[in-house]
């Protein structure tokens, strides 16, 4: 089964729903960085988030997710679109603990708690959107709740989950975003609560093959949902030699004749998807050219 999300109404349009099933996007992400068990759990929940919240907004618009709890993973960043599109990269990607007391990859020690989730969406207009808010848990998921609550003033409940092999591979990874919409009764509510209490882990069910169908209809009732929409998700980086050749062009003129005298050409390395990019001497001569043109 390849990734992909849905998109779902519940219980007559009082609730908003999203479920994606994540795990070759996040073994992607894994297999380019070689993360650890612990820090693959900690990002693949991060972009798991991040690609659904991509899907709450307009196919060209895209949102950046900053984690920063103080932990020894250190800042995790990751950014999405309206089209299904998610990359992401850990700072510190060979970081593993033993199991936490419930049996699970110990994520709250990896991303740490002292620090704060931050959320930029770039909606096509003048400004952005940010939002700020501080790290309630550390485990990813309750901290998306949070911001939700917080920051974007919407009762919601979020459910990640990242399960990792023996030879530290991903063998299922996804989640669910479930919002309350204005109107929302108390009656459903305390069903949605307790449908909550009784599914079995995220990522138990998508090693079992449930479909992001499938998982809505767990937690919302097979009765209670409406599909809307489906889309495939993949991990995919917007890089290119182009954009990093901008990027050294607006150096300046001094640093590109430094790279010419010291290296004789320049090399550039993408965060996100690590592909390396060469510039031979003869394009950074051409980039003070340009610059010399521009001027």
């Amino acid at each position: 089964m390849s990734d992909y999300l849905v998109k779902g109404l519940g219980f007559n349009g009082l609730v908003r729903a999203y479920a994606v099933r994540s795990t070759e996007t996040v073994g992607e992400a894994q297999k380019r960085h070689n993360t650890w068990p612990t820090a693959t759990a900690a990002l693949g929940r991060t972009m798991t988030a991040g690609v659904m919240m991509g899907a709450m907004m307009n196919r060209d618009d895209k949102i950046t997710i900053k984690i920063e709890g103080g932990g020894p993973i250190g800042p995790m960043l990751v950014d999405a679109n309206g089209n299904g599109e998610v990359r992401g990269y850990v700072t510190n990607p060979q970081v593993h603990f033993d199991l936490n007391e419930v049996g699970k990859l110990d994520v709250r020690r990896a991303v740490g708690t002292e620090g704060f989730i931050t959320i930029v969406k770039d909606l096509g207009l003048r400004e952005m959107f940010t939002g700020q808010t501080p790290i309630v848990s550390g485990e990813i998921a309750e901290d998306f709740t949070y911001y939700f609550a917080v920051s974007e003033q919407v009762p919601s409940s979020v459910g990640l989950g990242v399960l990792v092999d023996t030879d530290n591979s991903v063998l299922a990874a996804g989640g669910f975003i479930i919002q309350l919409l204005p109107g929302c009764d108390d009656e459903t509510i305390t069903e949605i609560e307790n449908r909550l209490k009784s599914i079995e882990p995220i990522s138990k069910m998508i090693e079992k093959g449930y479909t992001p169908e499938e998982i809505l209809k767990a937690v919302l009732g097979d009765e209670n949902v409406k599909f809307l929409e489906t889309m495939p998700i993949q991990f995919k980086c917007q890089c290119s030699k182009e954009r990093f050749g901008a990027a050294i062009k607006s150096l300046g003129k001094q640093e590109i004749q430094e790279m010419i005298d010291e290296d004789g050409g320049a090399e550039a390395e993408c965060h996100f998807c690590l592909q390396k990019y060469q510039y031979s001497l003869a394009e950074l001569e051409g980039f003070i050219r340009e610059i010399e043109t521009e001027n």
